[in-house]
């Protein structure tokens, strides 16, 4: 029977998904059914869009839908919603967004790559123009337009994660004031404080009004947004960005009787195929096992989403792959400053129930005598039974992207302490010094636990 493979979603995974089922299966039929306008496009890049590092949005899209189909064989639907998976009978509802046609589609296998949405909280003023939230091409069009036209002056960026400051960032880029506002102490939560204090301080020396400890509880005016009200007091603003973190987009497989997880993303096995036989999940929807604690995970990081829907696409097109799970590596860009993490922060470590020791140490990107040489602050977490590590955490001005990878390697492996102090990594003046920072740490923290 010749295959017929449906994709729900047409970002990284499912598109990833597409490419390598067809290269799998030259022959079998492949359909994708996207509900927006834009297909495999980088989502990562929507900041450097708007603050105009990146010129065009264009620039972000990989493929349009005509390449894709002509160029991979497959058919690419886009304004086309996914309404219902009816599993016992092999079908999807779907629904022609230009059209208000309805139409079902039977498949032999399925994907769902329905991705991660926004955390919206049930607050006054959400809806108002001037109010944004940044996770789809149409939301960096409709901002970069707004911004164009409407010329904002002041910004309130709601939520201290990785969207939250990456936004911070663009909007101070291209000269507005921006106040950034955390409900928890400290921006980034997931870090340690040893390493989101030097953030703060970056934010503050570029001109962000870091407004900590504070939550956000509505906002006003008059059909433009021109007040944000947080627990502590009122902000006058004309643009206000909500980045309050994401959630899995899980509606259409629960509504379908798909298992969830512990974390609640839809559960998958290393196969990346659900409970229900032939349907498959991959990308911000679904759970992965984290690599150091064992456990299912919920990471909505771009790089697995392409490798979990590489992983689906060669499986429902009859390839046996497994995917190892994640250390959850993760790195950006805040004005100045690289900040990078893989594995647990001890906050973290020590909520899942480990016995932890850690080192923060300071070295440097190159040798200290070289031109430019600039400060890395690096912190390791251990198992203390064990003496595994469990994290790293790394900011600096330079030098950190490419040395977290090495970090990412050590927990990838389950390296211990005692191995990641004695790394044979490289060394030149102008790109390491001769202990480099994640030996430095490993060094730091197996003298203090031998």
């Amino acid at each position: 029977m010749e295959r017929d493979i449906v994709i729900v979603g047409g970002c990284a995974a499912g598109m990833s998904a597409a490419a390598q089922a067809r290269r799998v299966d030259p022959s079998g039929k492949i359909t994708v059914f996207e509900k927006g306008g834009y297909i495999s496009y980088a989502p990562c890049g929507i900041p450097y869009f708007v603050s105009g590092e990146v010129k065009r949005f264009e620039d972000l899209l990989l493929y349009t839908p005509e390449q894709f189909s002509q160029q991979r064989k497959v058919d690419v639907l886009v304004h086309h919603e996914v309404r219902k998976i009816n599993v016992g009978e092999r079908t999807v509802e779907v629904l022609d967004l230009r059209e208000g046609r309805e139409f079902k589609k039977s498949f032999t296998a399925l994907l769902i790559a329905t991705g991660a949405i926004p955390i919206i909280p049930p607050i006054p003023g959400t809806n108002l123009r001037g109010v944004f939230k940044v996770r789809d091409m149409e939301d960096a069009l409709e901002l970069k337009k707004f911004i164009e036209e409407e010329k904002p002056r002041k910004a309130v960026v709601a939520g201290g994660g990785y969207i939250g400051l990456e936004m911070a960032t663009a909007l101070r880029q291209i000269g507005m004031d921006v106040s950034l506002l955390e409900m928890r102490e400290h921006i980034l939560p997931n870090l340690d404080e040893e390493i989101s204090s030097i953030i703060e301080r970056e934010c503050r020396d570029n001109g962000v009004e870091l407004l900590l400890g504070e939550s956000l509880l509505g906002l006003e005016g008059v059909g433009r947004v021109n007040q944000v009200h947080t627990s502590v007091r009122k902000i006058n603003c004309d643009l206000a960005i909500l980045a309050l973190g994401v959630k899995p987009n899980v509606q259409l497989a629960k509504q379908a009787g798909i298992p969830l997880g512990i974390t609640g993303a839809i559960r998958v096995r290393m196969n990346q195929e659900t409970d229900i036989p032939g349907i498959y999940s991959a990308g911000d929807c679904c759970e992965t096992k984290h690599i150091v604690s064992g456990k299912p995970y919920w990471f909505p990081l771009a790089t697995l989403a392409n490798k979990q829907g590489r992983i689906a696409g060669e499986n429902m097109a009859g390839g046996r792959l497994l995917f190892p799970g994640t250390v959850g590596t993760q790195v950006m860009k805040v004005f100045n400053l690289e900040v990078a993490v893989a594995g647990f922060s001890e906050k973290e470590a020590k909520a899942l129930g480990y016995e932890t020791a850690s080192a923060t140490v300071r070295s440097s990107s190159n040798a200290n005598y070289y031109p430019d040489s600039q400060a890395i602050t690096t912190k390791m977490v251990m198992d203390v039974k064990t003496r595994r590590v469990l994290g790293v955490q790394m900011v600096g001005r330079k030098g950190v992207a490419k040395r977290i990878d090495a970090g990412a390697v050590a927990l990838q492996a389950q390296m211990t302490v005692d191995e990641v102090a004695w790394l044979d990594l490289s060394y030149a003046p102008p790109f390491a010094p001769v202990w480099d920072a994640l030996v430095h740490a490993g060094q730091s923290l197996r003298a203090k636990t031998i």
